[in-house]
């Protein structure tokens, strides 16, 4: 969810497809539980056949057919081949030695991680020759949403003006709880649910008492918001109570929306969770269904060490996109830490979060007079002056009180009623601030003034109840006057909605951080898009919704831009791959905002912002459509990495479907034509190439310019690349050497060819390892 922690360490994708290794299986007990059994590409056409093998697989195991077809969760046949069942870890093991198995993984569960998006972003109808009116908005395309379900009614999915279905679909409606046929249209044309991994773990899952739905509607609007924000039809003059007034519509407004329900509303434990069996199954059904684009808000916690080998998206991902289907992924919600990037698969486009040019300025009137300016999502009566509080210990009183968030203890004895309440916080997390504000307005309060970290995640607190969020340095200020001041008071406006140049751009603090913590020389995360308070549809039985429309933060809100992006992109150049889409994207973005001011990373301290914060930097998807050059990727380099980094292959043979041979000497990890180097462990020098493919004008002309990361020396050749009618593609090599003789951390620079159209710009960050020890061995 926008406020949950969804980060992990993950093995860089292919661990969990490539080594069958069965190390970590837990001691055999009889308990049965879901395990993913992974055998690679499909070795038949017809589905039925390739679950009908699947089950004599089972058979064989389990000794009848009854045990066998009690034990299947699901069958993953159209994309892939393999299944989900339910197994006890002796089982398992002994499936995973099978010769035609890739991996047996264990079930595991995930989690999931607007109207001034498109304009700050300059994605308006307006120009006759932009982006959006040259794709018609996309509505050739169709993206597949992988989440909590969707709100049918909500106005995002109206079709008004939109055509025929487009004739590639060939997917369904699955009918339900209150859902059927009737609740899609021609914008909202596939809905499923996969719901059979989350009960077979799940057991005691009360579907008749739940509050959610069996069926493709969610009773977790997040599902809803994302596909808004992705796909969502125009629904003029909305706001949120007043703020953000405007025309709130999807990346690509005509394009269709798939929704495959994989998360499950746990009442007890008031969360929502997804299983990777059942996310599995919906990536298998939409590649089947004829998506264009896969969008997943979705990451996984608790934390896992980083030698984990469980991941599910990155198999159903990569089959994805060896059939040109770009999946898009959530960064996580775990910064501002080193480090936390998750969905690291070096074919999935993993997103970060920046804010927008856009405050919910909240002014607060000191006794002395000085203006305060907090943000908050506030549109109740102005507060006038009131006693302001702030609840410390004073050292020698027995009045359990404290100045903490978190730690606001309420008894008889309490001072904050009829206040406005003065406290600190170091959670990033929104839960802080709703805890502070329920203390408080249990004792009596009639505000709260949160003190925190800059670039904490904004939301309305419950019955127009105003909790300010202001940063450390504001909070010291106000507790100064506090203490300065013998009868302190404090008067709270409404909030203001504050938009354009006066409002700077951030990496949002929740935002997790790269470098990649299991494969550092891929980058990630590759792109930057708003995440930050964005407005778009949710259920209308949600408690902070306003018309059914609500502002959330997160990753997962990012996610779904660049999936609109991508959309556009997919139907303006239908011969593109999934990594040429990449690529573009990552080369053309803004490294400053559109405004030209430089981004910060929000955090401890704050700072510019550098690859590890936004990738390439924040998308520019006009930009994108014409790169001039693009870094592509195919099958056969896909098996030149995964040979690079030590795959055997066998099991590489098995993942693509064909016999591979791994080169001796294994190639280089530096080699795989990403648009970025990073060099995690540079000793002395290394050589690196990469490939351009032209997707501009034939004849063309490019010449290298370097910015070297600080101590770096960076030597290109050729400096000049010329492309024409025979010449479409062309390599150039990177020398890199250093004169750092210590492990200095990362250096950060880039790499741009230029022609007189055409910017096509690559982050460059390295490492120098640890080079040399001196001793005196005389």
């Amino acid at each position: 969810m926008r406020n949950h922690r969804t980060s992990t360490f993950i093995v860089l994708t292919l661990v969990i497809i490539l080594n069958a290794q069965t190390g970590f299986w837990a001691g055999a007990g009889p308990v049965s539980k879901v395990h993913i059994v992974y055998l690679g590409e499909k070795q038949h056409d017809d589905p039925e056949f390739v679950t009908e093998s699947h089950h004599r697989m089972l058979w064989s195991l389990l000794g009848s057919k009854e045990q066998a077809h009690d034990s299947m969760v699901h069958s993953f046949r159209h994309g892939f081949s393999g299944f989900a069942a339910k197994l006890t870890e002796s089982q398992a093991k002994k499936i995973a030695d099978s010769p035609e198995v890739v991996h047996v993984i264990p079930d595991r569960f995930y989690k999931p991680t607007t109207t001034r998006t498109w304009d700050y972003l300059g994605v308006s109808a307006a120009n006759p020759k932009n982006l959006l009116n040259e794709t018609n908005m996309g509505e050739q395309m169709i993206i597949g949403i992988i989440d909590t379900g969707v709100w049918p009614e909500s106005e995002v999915f109206n079709d008004n003006g939109i055509g025929p279905v487009p004739s590639h679909w060939k997917g369904g409606r699955e009918s339900g709880e209150d859902f059927n046929s009737s609740h899609c249209n021609k914008k909202l044309i596939g809905a499923k649910y996969f719901i059979n991994g989350f009960l077979a773990t799940h057991e005691s899952f009360n579907s008749t008492e739940s509050l959610d739905f069996i069926s493709p509607r969610g009773y977790n609007g997040h599902g809803t918001h994302v596909a808004t924000i992705a796909g969502g039809s125009y629904v003029p003059n909305t706001s949120y109570k007043g703020l953000a007034r405007g025309t709130v519509r999807g990346g690509a407004p005509r394009a269709r929306i798939a929704v495959y329900k994989t998360c499950w509303y746990l009442d007890d434990e008031d969360i929502t969770i997804c299983s990777a069996a059942d996310i599995l199954k919906a990536m298998d059904e939409a590649i089947d269904d004829g998506v264009d684009v896969l969008s997943l808000s979705l990451g996984y916690e608790p934390l896992y060490p980083e030698t984990d080998v469980r991941d599910g998206i990155a198999i159903g991902a990569f089959h994805a996109v060896m059939k040109g289907i770009t999946v898009v992924c959530a960064a996580g919600n775990a910064g501002p830490a080193a480090q936390t990037v998750t969905n690291l698969a070096p074919w999935i486009i993993t997103v970060a979060a920046t804010t927008l040019d856009r405050s919910f300025a909240t002014p607060m009137i000191l006794g002395n007079n000085k203006v305060i300016l907090g943000q908050a999502i506030y549109t109740g009566p102005e507060v006038d002056f009131t006693s302001l509080v702030y609840p410390e210990n004073p050292g020698n009183s027995n009045e359990s009180f404290s100045g903490t968030c978190e730690r606001l203890i309420i008894n008889s004895n309490s001072t904050m009623a009829g206040k406005v309440v003065l406290c600190f916080t170091e959670s990033p997390y929104s839960t802080s601030v709703s805890r502070a504000a329920r203390y408080v307005k249990r004792a009596g309060g009639l505000g709260v003034i949160i003190a925190g970290q800059p670039g904490n995640i904004l939301r309305p607190c419950l019955d127009e109840f105003p909790c300010v969020a202001v940063d450390y340095e504001l909070g010291t200020n106000i507790l100064f006057y506090i203490r300065s001041n013998g009868s302190p008071v404090v008067k709270i406006q409404p909030s203001r909605t504050l938009i354009g140049q006066p409002v700077g751009t951030k990496v949002a603090s929740f935002s997790s951080r790269g470098p990649n913590p299991i494969s550092a020389a891929i980058l990630k995360p590759d792109i930057a898009a708003p995440g930050v308070s964005i407005l778009a549809a949710t259920t209308t039985n949600t408690t902070f919704n306003d018309g059914g429309f609500i502002f959330l933060s997160g990753t997962s809100m990012a996610t779904p831009t660049i999936s609109g992006v991508v959309a556009l992109l997919k139907a303006l150049h239908h011969d593109w791959s999934p990594a040429a889409i990449r690529s573009a994207i990552v080369t053309t973005a803004w490294r400053t905002d559109p405004l030209g001011e430089q981004i910060t990373a929000e955090g401890s301290p704050r700072k510019l912002t550098d690859p590890f914060d936004y990738g390439g930097g924040l998308v520019n998807p006009e930009k994108a459509t014409k790169p001039g050059l693009v870094y592509d990727l195919g099958l056969e380099d896909y098996v030149l990495y995964m040979c690079s980094v030590g795959y055997n292959e066998t099991s590489i043979s098995q993942l693509v479907g064909k016999g591979t041979v791994c080169s001796i000497p294994k190639p280089s990890v530096l080699d795989f034509n990403l648009p970025s180097i990073t060099i995690p462990n540079l000793k002395d020098e290394v050589t690196l190439t990469k490939t351009f493919t032209n997707v501009g004008p034939l004849e063309s002309v490019y010449n290298v310019t370097v910015e070297p990361p600080l101590g770096i020396q960076v030597t290109v050749t050729p400096e000049t690349l010329v492309f024409n009618s025979t010449t479409k593609r062309a390599s150039f090599k990177v020398r890199v050497s250093t004169t750092h003789k210590i492990n200095t951390g990362y250096y950060f620079g880039s790499l741009t060819w230029s022609d007189s159209l055409h910017n096509v710009t690559i982050p460059l960050s390295v490492r120098t390892q640890i080079l040399r020890y001196y001793y005196d061995e005389n």
